[in-house]
């Protein structure tokens, strides 16, 4: 019998499925009794689930990162779905079908770190294409930027996110720099490669996604600047020259002011049109993704509009079907 993927979920449906585990919490209620309160994903999204009348026993059962075997139901609650869940266990990895949780594939995490190569070594720049070199020879490097999740909730949080939203917002560098000749093509094509790279250690990813003390403590655009250094240091010395110090500046400029906003984290506002140009196309690649991911996977089919989404302030239309808009 082939599973229930979470985005297949309706309301009121019975559920017993695998599902990956993050965020559990024991909360209490209003009449002091416990609940269980956790993230379930698998392969196409994640979900919302609690179990009333938990305890501390079962709460220590599993770890943030286990695979639990889920009896419960799910519905709709204040316009999103979630699973009341009645019972579950804990599930060896060894019983586990990984594909049914691996949003892309070893050959699309090959294919996408294959066409990073193809676009940094294209670059005319010989001091970017000599440091391009120097973290894509860098395997230790590589094989943790290919595994890398965006984020742990919102645009591209998945095992290999990062290098899927790096990949998307170099090849938009590509096609909107030659529109703009005052922008220097490499230049932007390298920031987008570097801008997210301190989110290798940032974040954690051998199972469930979630924060370094590192990532708390210092946040991807420091741990960025960071790895950026060291990386000029052996360019430098496979160069048997210094790294030009204005280029520095500037690929350190655009780590730090790639949010756009103070209140978004950027202790500096861009300041070059590189940078600019960055912070506007990395926020259509992450906007364009969270936004496609909560249209696909809104469970309410009945409607051809999304609950109201708080953090958009709008809902969203998703279309009617065809057989629908033709009737």
């Amino acid at each position: 019998m082939s599973r229930r993927f979470i985005q297949q979920l309706s309301d009121r449906e019975q559920v017993d499925e695998i599902f990956l585990v993050a965020d559990k919490q024991l909360r209490t209620n209003r009449q002091g009794g416990l609940y269980l309160q956790m993230r379930l994903s698998d392969r196409t999204g994640s979900v919302n689930a609690m179990m009333w009348n938990a305890h501390e026993k079962l709460y220590h059962s599993f770890e943030n990162g286990d695979y639990l075997q889920v009896q419960g139901t799910a519905q709709f609650y204040n316009g999103a779905l979630q699973i009341i869940v009645n019972h579950l266990d804990r599930t060896p990895a060894s019983q586990v079908n990984e594909a049914d949780f691996v949003t892309l594939d070893s050959l699309a995490v090959d294919r996408l770190a294959t066409r990073v190569g193809e676009l940094l070594r294209g670059m005319r720049d010989y001091p970017l294409r000599n440091l391009a070199d120097c973290f894509l020879t860098d395997e230790s490097f590589m094989a943790r930027f290919s595994a890398a999740p965006a984020g742990i909730k919102n645009h591209h949080a998945y095992r290999g996110g990062l290098l899927d939203h790096i990949v998307s917002l170099m090849e938009l560098a590509a096609v909107v720099a030659p529109r703009y000749p005052e922008i220097d093509p490499d230049l932007l094509l390298m920031g987008a490669f570097l801008h997210d790279i301190g989110k290798i250690r940032e974040l954690t990813y051998e199972r469930d996604l979630a924060y370094s003390d590192e990532g708390q403590l210092l946040g991807h655009l420091v741990i960025g600047v960071s790895l950026l250094d060291d990386k000029i240091r052996e360019a430098e010395k496979l160069a048997g020259e210094p790294f030009p110090e204005e280029l520095r500046l500037r690929l350190q400029h655009m780590i730090l002011s790639h949010h756009g906003e103070y209140e978004y984290g950027s202790p500096k506002l861009p300041m070059t049109l590189e940078a600019i140009a960055l912070h506007y196309l990395d926020n259509l690649d992450s906007k364009i993704h969270s936004i496609g991911g909560l249209m696909r996977e809104d469970a309410n089919d009945d409607s051809p509009w999304t609950p109201y989404q708080a953090a958009l302030g709008r809902k969203l239309f998703k279309g009617r079907r065809s057989d629908e808009a033709g009737g």
